[in-house]
């Protein structure tokens, strides 16, 4: 998701707060839910000795007082008042325990004592169907304190009621609300939850850095030497898997280098080797008496003499320790072309933008001058061009010559190879100005494409991100 931290660090921390704020909101859910039943729990016991006291006490009090007496004894969240009949329809269900508990301590029969318990609204509070109930002002003051009735009697509300049957026959009505109980979202909650929050995302961004610290030079380290730059060993620290990762690419760096090493002296000591022959044959050639045949064998000779010199710097290129540092593209484009002109060459530098660039400027230059070698071979002038592209660079090379076909321009980048049919021989080079350039440039985390201009001509486009160096 393109929300979430793209950082290992920035998603562990994220993980470990979802974490801890799930198991916050559950474990408080949780505790509110049973601090509220504890809290129902110890009203239910004082509703229940309240209950019985009024009950007891109305035994012993004139009628003409028991109004007075269940008013005075009522409160904000406990109303009594006295009835004909009971407010509780009797239930067909088993009787709750409220009512048997009443029923014990009043040494009533079960059937005398009617318990309603809902944690929604009331359905077992209603009035009989068959009578019709007065409304007068203790009915209003009983609906505007706990509720309402609804269709057909029924009572709306949120509590217990009970109905608990006198010794005159009469019925001692009482309705109650729970207690409102623990607030589910307190400052307490919140400020808990902050605290743990910040220590929990402290201690997550410690170890998440520890353990991205080591990855982090690694994958700086892998893509120095993707570039071509000398990496150093690096030091294994950091969780064992990370030690793992870090100790295989130390191997492979090693390996690689010898490679590139053992390799480069092959091919030195070749050409070495290969210099005392021609040498060789130069000299006998000398005293071939056929001008044209000493000619043809002299310039074959210089020709192998060329194409082993340029297979040797081709491999060099490989194993440049060239230093890196930031300079102006655009100048050392510029340059390139200046060099060209005074050489009586036609190359013209397109002025733009100023853009810098962090890389090995001498094989950049190199490669430009490749490019630009090859457009003056192949048409008769050369125009170079600097832009960048949200997080590209281009240098653009463009000629007048004849084109590539679409199928052949991936071929011409490979080693020694040129297309006779569509670029004179006589031009020059033995086939590696692109390779070469191509190899520099993908050192650089770059490449060298070719494409067919519209009016004409071939252009070159060497791309390179512009944090080259990763600076």
């Amino acid at each position: 998701m393109k929300f979430l931290p793209r950082s290992f660090t920035g998603r562990m921390v994220l993980l470990l707060l979802a974490t801890l704020i799930t198991a916050q909101g559950v474990a408080f859910a949780l505790f509110s839910w049973e601090r509220i039943e504890a809290a129902r729990e110890a009203y239910r016991e004082s509703v229940v000795l309240r209950t019985v006291g009024l009950v007891r006490l109305l035994g012993d009090t004139p009628n003409p007082l028991h109004d007075r007496v269940a008013q005075a004894a009522s409160s904000r969240r406990l109303h009594f008042r006295i009835d004909d009949r009971s407010s509780v329809r009797r239930l067909r269900l088993p009787e709750s325990p409220l009512a048997m508990e009443l029923a014990n301590a009043l040494g009533l029969a079960a059937d005398k004592v009617r318990v309603a318990v809902s944690t929604g609204p009331f359905r077992h509070l209603h009035a009989d169907e068959d009578e019709t109930r007065e409304d007068d002002g203790r009915e209003r003051f009983w609906h505007h304190r706990h509720g309402d009735w609804g269709p057909k009697g029924r009572w709306r509300g949120h509590g217990f009621a009970m109905a608990i049957q006198m010794s005159d026959g009469r019925w001692l009505n009482a309705i109650s609300g729970w207690p409102a109980g623990a607030p589910r979202w307190g400052w307490r909650f919140l400020a808990s939850l902050l605290l743990s929050a910040a220590a929990v995302a402290v201690v997550a961004v410690l170890v998440a850095r520890r353990v991205a610290r080591p990855m982090g030079r690694l994958a700086g380290a892998a893509d120095r030497l993707g570039r071509g730059e000398a990496v150093e060993t690096l030091t294994e620290e950091g969780p064992e898997e990370a030690r793992r990762t870090i100790r295989a690419f130390n191997t492979m760096r090693e390996r690689l280098d010898r490679f590139l090493r053992d390799r480069t002296a092959m091919l030195a000591a070749v050409s070495h080797d290969l210099r005392t022959p021609i040498t060789s044959l130069r000299l006998r050639a000398e005293f071939i008496e056929d001008a044209e045949t000493r000619t043809r064998i002299l310039e074959t000779l210089d020709e192998m003499q060329h194409m082993t010199e340029a297979a040797l710097a081709f491999i060099r290129e490989d194993v440049e320790t060239e230093e890196t540092r930031v300079v102006d593209i655009s100048a050392l484009a510029d340059s390139v072309v200046a060099d060209f002109a005074d050489l009586g060459r036609e190359a013209r530098f397109r002025q733009g933008e100023t853009v810098t660039l962090a890389c090995r400027p001498a094989a950049l230059r190199r490669a430009l001058c490749n490019l630009v070698e090859n457009a003056l071979s192949h048409g008769s002038r050369a125009e170079v061009g600097v832009e960048q592209v949200e997080d590209s660079i281009f240098i653009t090379v463009d000629d007048d010559g004849p084109g590539i076909p679409a199928d052949q321009r991936e071929r011409v980048f490979e080693p020694f190879v040129r297309l006779e049919e569509s670029r004179s021989r006589e031009t020059g080079g033995v086939g590696l100005g692109l390779a070469i350039a191509r190899s520099i440039a993908r050192a650089h985390g770059g490449d060298v494409t070719l494409e067919n201009r519209e009016g004409g001509g071939l252009r070159a486009a060497l791309a390179l991100p512009a944090d080259a160096a990763g600076i």
